[in-house]
């Protein structure tokens, strides 16, 4: 009642039961931040208002996605709540890192271990689409180990463009994904479904192996041409030692036509997975230090682009494809220090809050919304 007197939704009691630490990462919409509850560490997702402006909707449908998906491999739903300017979404909280930062950063890495790690990978993708799911973001950055175990399960992270297809045959048309690991028929707006998330899969796959991309293009114009010759080239120096049953399960993904792709079904049959040749020897140095590289590219990219080059419509795009990338960019440019602005603005308001200690209702243990 008393939050409601002062103009806070009544969810917003359950803040109190938080008590928010270190900022994890910051996007377009906001911030992740690590908070302690009752029932251990979680993460929380903090999405301002006004950045999703007439488009609530987006995050209710996440919401509503994350509270039905249950697997081993996919980020556990927790509990969420808002206030009058923010959304807040608490999820598992995954310490292991990055896909690939953890693989730089191990040991020994081998083939037999990537076909592991891609299973986890594909066994929560065949549920998603199982479910009539499109994650639509597939890409290292959104597969996070839990712990820093060895044995660490790897889940996926971020339905924020995650849709729920209402029939098998249903056709998305929004422009969704990241830049290098986006399907050809999403950049070339034709319509998209499941298909979208096994060509991800692909380039995954094929950066695991040899720590590169398989497409090189920095432009959305010259990646679109890369992504459609039809033939992936798998280069002597760095493939000599892998298994031609990988590079057969690269094949069968990265593929132009979304209709002759393989869904989650039959690639989770495919011998590279389910045989017991898979080679064990190390996939070594030179494999980590293209990998190091591309995760360092990736990161230069993304302070580029920041959330997803693809976000804005090709339709707002200029005639000609100088004219239209260059749009593309001064856009994304301008949305990205604002979304910036907003995320740093939005920290340094929730750290106050956690030192001031006065908000509605607030008790020892929680930070208080502005």
């Amino acid at each position: 009642m008393l939050n409601q007197l002062h103009g806070q939704p009544e969810s917003y009691e359950k803040k109190a039961k938080y008590k928010f630490g270190r900022t994890l990462g910051a996007g377009t919409y906001g911030v992740v931040r690590e908070a302690e509850s009752p029932e251990g560490k979680v993460a929380i997702k903090i999405i301002l208002k006004k950045s999703v402006k007439n488009n609530e909707q987006m995050v209710y449908d996440e919401l509503h996605l994350l509270q039905r998906l249950k697997h081993p491999h996919i980020v556990k739903f927790v509990d969420w709540f808002e206030s009058r300017d923010k959304f807040y979404i608490v999820t598992q909280l995954a310490t292991g890192g990055e896909l690939f930062d953890r693989i730089c950063d191990q040991g020994r890495f081998t083939e037999k271990d990537a076909s592991q790690t891609i299973k986890q990978v594909l066994e929560a993708v065949n549920y998603l689409h199982d479910n009539n799911v499109v994650h639509r973001d597939l890409k290292p950055e959104n597969l996070i180990y839990v712990t820093s175990d060895s044995d660490s399960d790897l889940v996926l992270a971020d339905f924020g463009i995650a849709k729920t297809l209402d029939s098998s045959q249903d056709s998305l048309n929004t422009m969704a994904g990241s830049f290098g690991y986006a399907a050809p028929e999403v950049m070339a707006k034709q319509g998209h479904g499941k298909p979208v998330d096994m060509w991800s899969l692909g380039v995954i796959t094929y950066t695991l192996l040899c720590g590169y991309s398989p497409f090189r293009s920095e432009n959305l114009t010259d990646l679109l041409d890369e992504c459609t010759k039809g033939s992936v080239i798998f280069h002597e120096r760095y493939w000599r030692d892998v298994s031609e049953d990988a590079k057969d399960f690269i094949n069968c993904l990265i593929v132009p036509d979304p209709e002759q792709r393989w869904t989650s079904e039959k690639a989770m049959g495919h011998i590279w997975l389910t045989g017991h040749a898979v080679p064990d020897h190390d996939l070594g140095p030179k494999m980590k230090e293209k990998l190091r590289e591309e995760v360092e590219r990736r990161r230069a990219v993304r302070e580029r682009f920041k959330n997803a080059i693809l976000t804005v419509s090709l339709q707002n795009l200029g005639s000609g494809p100088d004219d239209g990338q260059k749009l593309h960019k001064v856009v994304m440019a301008m949305k990205n220090r604002k979304a910036e602005e907003d995320a740093e603005n939005l920290e340094a308001a929730e750290a106050e809050s956690t030192e001031s200690g006065s908000a509605v209702g607030r008790n020892t243990t929680s930070t208080s919304s502005i």
